[in-house]
């Protein structure tokens, strides 16, 4: 399952996790029942889980409140940076989900991205409120992101 996400950014490029141990917030439907848990569920690609069956491990390990199937979810590709192309929705990472569905994504805190002329490093963005506006001093130009949209898509 591959998320692809759009957004404006303006005099801005490279939009990325900031670090290894990034936060991610989802939004999980259980395959079995189709429940869609009411929270966002957490994960990162440091952390594992060990799997009920023993059997290995994940990233996100959780039962279903309604059915309690197990289900499980891990990264499967490095987050690359989002670089926009004509509003067309770009991936930015893959995941192998099992027993659960990836189905909404909140980008909060913990992202960077370049200057698009400058190249100066804005680090620690904030994307909870749906966007971000800076200024960066090197090339005299505001920078901003905005209006994110995301998707996730079965990956081939």
């Amino acid at each position: 399952l591959a998320l692809q996400i759009k957004a404006e950014l303006e005099n801005i490029t490279e939009l990325v996790p900031a670090h290894d141990d990034h936060t991610w917030h989802f939004k999980v439907q259980c395959t079995k029942c189709r429940e869609t848990d009411p929270g966002f569920i957490t994960m990162n690609a440091i952390e594992t889980k060990s799997l009920s069956t023993g059997r290995g491990e994940a990233n996100l390990v959780m039962k279903c409140k309604g059915c309690k199937n197990e289900g499980s979810a891990s990264f499967q590709s490095k987050p690359v940076a989002y670089v926009p192309e004509s509003s067309k929705y770009s991936t930015i990472v893959k995941f192998d989900c099992r027993g659960l569905e990836l189905v909404g994504f909140e980008a909060r805190e913990g992202w960077k991205a370049k200057g698009d002329e400058s190249g100066t490093v804005f680090e620690d963005i904030d994307l909870t409120e749906g966007e971000w506006v800076d200024y960066d001093a090197k090339s005299g130009l505001p920078v901003s992101i905005s209006n994110i949209e995301c998707q996730f898509v079965k990956d081939k």
